[in-house]
């Protein structure tokens, strides 16, 4: 399974209700460091299916999100866990992103 479209309604039902630790691509389509980060993000979430959920926002379609999180650049990367955000990378980091993944697993 891919990266899920997280919009408000997904955002409320999925994440922000506790159900399990998530990881979350604030992006846009005319980022390019978004895009280059994209492929990385859809390997994550195949590889984490089960464990994470791993959903991308795009801040041009879903401004109320990247408002609600202070989301001022992209590509930003929330990290939530029981429904609280926990951590945030901003910029293209693969490595540190997985890092970050595993540290949320291990909790």
């Amino acid at each position: 399974m891919g990266a899920v479209v997280i919009t408000n309604d997904v955002f409320d039902r999925d994440i922000g209700s506790g159900s399990g630790p998530a990881v979350i691509d604030f992006g846009a389509t005319w980022c390019g460091p978004c895009q280059a980060l994209a492929p990385e993000i859809e390997k994550m979430a195949t590889e984490y299916d089960g464990r994470v959920l791993i959903g991308k926002v795009d801040v041009d379609e879903s401004t109320d999100l990247a408002t609600r999180f202070s989301v001022m650049s992209v590509p930003t990367i929330l990290f939530f866990k029981n429904g609280e955000k926990v951590d945030q990378i901003s910029g293209n980091f693969p490595d540190k992103i997985r890092e970050r993944i595993e540290t949320l697993i291990a909790q």
